[in-house]
């Protein structure tokens, strides 16, 4: 026997020691409990979920416009921010070889274009306007999920351009066809880019039509599908208040119940009750000589012996109900992505700090939206019109320079200032500190810096014409503003 082996024989045995299990650390939103037992999320893509929801979410959203006060409105902000009363401003930024402005250039296409925008030019209806055409694709998107626009190369425009607007439900999400890949109505090539568009000729619900229904295939880049994707792999759009469908219809519910409820409180109904059960005969009698046995203004009337008065006094409106009701509609406006007090018109318990920030942060929510909107609709129709529009010299100059000419500059409507003072300020002091441009400002206040120079020259000239001698156009107003303050005070 080895040395070591001898007193290995002899050692003590090694305590025994308790293992413990090693704790993992997890996500508390992956663990299986009680309260999350029937959660399951789902693993589906999102097409799959789109082709089984989108009808009836689309039509549950459409029924809200009709009936929902805030949904109606939420389409009209919809807009309203991102359109705005003027539209998207357009300016073309055509530069010479030498790096200045080509004034004539940019003129001529600006005049083109507006001319195009008119109602009657830039659509086949005949209905729309540019500006009113953007509104009604951006309000439809938000409810519908999505808009498809057809690019018509027309014959009866001397731009030789016009668009189609065309509802969603022309688009079957049920036609799939896997071997000619085909989903849910669109036509793919093998990395996923869409090739064609198989939409009904009339609309699915338009029974007259039924049978005469046929599909056909538009190339892709005839077609400018609008729609705002949640996920990447979307490959159609779901309605912008599907997070917030459930609540608003419930809402809607709970808001004519309770109404109906404070009517009937407000009734207060009387009934007459007697011991002996007889009928109740009022001391008067209406000319078809019926019993009165209404309650009148100021009325005193001695009920016969043993009878006796219950009147049904219900308590509403509930005391909570306005709480309760501004709980709900900020989840709602959260899910909308718009202000509280915009949508619900509720100011009276926000202060002017709290509503200023509110204020910000939704409107960077809607430039947000301004630029998707510029880049999938406004610049991409811009782009087809001014290629058409050089093609049949409806713009008299070169389509060998389209690349030089196509320099578009959109600006989309901005809003009046929170605090005007306080902010002009703020921005005047940026710029003496050489920190922002004068452009800058001008862009932020909607404004094209240009256009502001030259209405500036224009009313200097005006007033050299008009042979005032005041020293700017500054004192004017401040004289302006000091009679209509001598004018308030007079009036008091």
């Amino acid at each position: 026997m080895k040395l070591f082996d001898f007193f290995r024989k002899f050692r003590p045995a090694p305590t025994q020691k308790t293992v413990h299990a090693v704790k993992v650390r997890n996500y508390d939103a992956g663990k299986e409990s009680d309260l999350l037992f029937n959660w399951s999320g789902g693993k589906s893509s999102a097409d799959v979920l789109i082709m089984i929801n989108l009808s009836k979410v689309r039509a549950r959203s459409r029924d809200l416009v009709r009936n929902n006060d805030y949904v109606k409105k939420f389409k009209r902000m919809v807009g309203s921010n991102i359109i705005g009363p003027n539209g998207i401003m357009f300016q073309s930024k055509v530069v010479k070889s030498d790096g200045t402005q080509d004034k004539e250039a940019n003129d001529t296409i600006e005049n083109a274009f507006w001319e195009w925008s008119k109602k009657g030019n830039c659509d086949v209806s005949g209905k729309y306007s540019f500006r009113s055409l953007c509104t009604a694709v951006v309000s439809n998107t938000a409810i519908d999920g999505e808009v498809i626009i057809r690019k018509i190369r027309a014959n009866d425009n001397y731009f030789g351009f016009k668009l189609q607007l065309i509802e969603a439900d022309h688009l079957n999400e049920n036609l799939n066809d896997y071997k000619r890949n085909i989903k849910m109505g669109i036509e793919y090539d093998i990395y996923g880019k869409p090739v064609a568009y198989h939409l009904t000729k009339y609309h699915p619900s338009e029974t007259l039509y039924a049978l005469q229904n046929e599909y056909i295939r538009i190339p892709a880049n005839e077609i400018l599908h609008i729609f705002l994707p949640d996920r990447i792999s979307q490959a159609r759009g779901m309605p912008w208040v599907h997070a917030a469908v459930t609540k608003l219809k419930m809402m809607g519910a709970y808001e004519e119940a309770e109404l109906v409820s404070a009517r009937v409180s407000a009734s207060k109904g009387v009934f007459y009750t007697s011991p002996a059960g007889e009928d109740y005969i009022g001391d008067d009698t209406a000319p078809n000589g019926d019993a009165i046995d209404e309650i009148t203004p100021g009325m005193a009337q001695k009920l016969p012996d043993g009878w006796d008065v219950k009147v049904v006094d219900p308590s509403h409106p509930n005391t909570a109900f306005a709480e309760f009701e501004k709980a709900v509609l900020r989840s709602i406006a959260s899910g909308l992505d718009v202000s509280y007090a915009y949508l619900s018109n509720d100011l009276e318990s926000y202060n002017f700090s709290s509503i200023r920030a509110g204020v910000l942060d939704e409107r960077e929510a809607w430039m947000n939206l301004q630029s998707w909107f510029i880049e999938e609709f406004v610049n991409e129709v811009y782009k087809e019109w001014l290629q058409m529009a050089l093609l049949t010299q409806a713009v008299p100059l070169p389509l060998s320079k389209f690349d030089e000419l196509h320099k578009p500059f959109f600006m989309p409507r901005r809003w009046a200032w929170v605090d005007p003072q306080k902010d002009i300020t703020a921005n005047i002091l940026a710029m003496k500190a050489g920190i922002k441009a004068p452009s800058m400002v001008a862009s932020e206040m909607g404004y094209d810096l240009e256009d502001v120079y030259e209405a500036i020259k224009r009313d200097q000239d005006l007033r050299e014409q008009m042979g005032i001698t005041i020293a700017n156009d500054v004192e004017i107003f401040q004289m302006l503003a000091s009679i209509q303050g001598n004018n308030k005070g007079d009036n008091k």
